[in-house]
């Protein structure tokens, strides 16, 4: 920021020749994977891996010691782990909050400080998806290292806190960027950092951080198809991750932290999306190998579950409630209710009426993209 944090939110930065060779390589890998052709199965099949992988590597950054594997039983089946409650409660919050993410994306609304806190609320909400919107802390947070216990980061007063929150949110959602247009990547890498920097909650902040990153992503048209995990490349070396956040002469956020050149910060983000990206493009270019049609657009329009249910009937055309909800680890009543939602929206029909052994198939155009494959 420039000038007193008494005044309106200006990040200082530079967009160095760097920063704009790894823009031009973003663009270039997100104009090819958004014209290679991708089949529903597939599509739902990378996305459902890519959010897995999101919340693996996010949580793992906060010291979640969950593997992958066990990650996505605790999702899918609901697998249990003694000892490892609260990894597992990071875990299912976490994923939740990518679902409010895609929810969010998908209303192409502008970031409010509501939103952002109920994305807070998720995170620490254990999976549970009815919470209400975290208030920010009423107190001072000290980070500090966990071998010397030295500090490593002030954050600002809690009484600063709505002040510069509502400053970074009035920016995010303002009609003009900086210095007329400022790309989307350099916008969510600020977004980022300055959440990150502000640190309004006692605990949550860094996960929180990378949602929003994720959502200022998606609003802008950098979703990727929901296919990129940007955490991966984070947590491949937390220790540049940790070093990329730290700017300015001193860890007090008063005494140099708030008015620091964040290009350091910029340059380590936007060389993460160009990897991320990359990887991305690769990996649907290899599946564009089969000559399938693209009909990744109509795709748009479902959730994550319902995405994540097309897998299923693949195998099956008409399922139950029960296997349906088998699939996200639901009780049978709250599996039946979630079948009677999606006949409702028009995603499901109900093939077998009767009570006790009903059965769904897909309603069109879904049937139509599952047998497409």
């Amino acid at each position: 920021m420039t000038g007193k944090t008494q005044n309106s939110f200006a990040p200082v930065f530079t967009i160095t020749p760097a920063i704009a060779r790894a823009l031009m390589r973003v663009e270039a890998a997100r104009q090819a994977v958004h014209s290679e052709p991708v089949t529903p199965r597939v599509l739902a099949r990378l996305r459902e891996t890519a959010r897995l992988f999101t919340t693996h590597y996010s949580t793992r950054i906060e010291g979640n010691r969950l593997t992958q594997e066990q990650i996505a039983q605790v999702i899918g089946v609901g697998q249990h782990f003694p000892g490892r409650e609260r990894d597992q409660d990071e875990v299912k919050g976490y994923y939740a909050a990518l679902d409010e993410v895609e929810r969010l994306a998908a209303l192409g609304e502008r970031v409010t400080e509501a939103a952002v806190r109920r994305l807070h609320a998720l995170v620490m909400g254990g999976g549970r998806r009815r919470v209400k919107p975290t208030p920010y802390r009423d107190g001072q947070n000290v980070i500090r290292d966990s071998r010397s216990n030295e500090i490593v980061y002030l954050p600002p007063e809690a009484q600063d806190v709505p002040r510069l929150m509502a400053q970074l949110i009035a920016w995010l959602s303002a009609d003009v960027d900086l210095d007329e247009e400022l790309p989307v990547p350099v916008k969510a890498a600020i977004a980022h950092y300055q959440y990150a920097t502000i640190h309004p909650h006692y605990d949550g902040n860094g996960r929180t951080a990378r949602l929003l990153t994720t959502l200022v992503l998606h609003l802008g048209g950098y979703g990727l198809k929901g296919l990129y995990a940007l955490e991966e490349y984070y947590a491949r070396d937390l220790g540049v991750y940790h070093e990329a956040l730290t700017i300015g002469s001193s860890h007090n956020y008063y005494l140099g932290r708030s008015e620091a050149d964040i290009t350091r910060w910029i340059a380590y983000f936007i060389e993460g999306m160009a990897d991320s990206f990359e990887r991305v493009r690769e990996q649907t270019s290899r599946e564009a190998k089969t000559g399938a049609v693209n009909l990744s657009a109509p795709l748009r329009n479902l959730d994550a579950r319902q995405r994540k249910a097309l897998t299923l009937f693949e195998s099956s055309r008409e399922l139950t409630a029960r296997e349906i909800g088998g699939l996200f680890g639901y009780q049978p009543r709250t599996a039946s209710k979630l079948c009677r939602s999606w006949v409702e929206s028009g995603f499901l029909e109900v093939a077998d009426a009767a009570k006790k052994s009903r059965r769904y198939r897909l309603a069109e155009p879904w049937e139509a993209l599952v047998a497409n494959r």
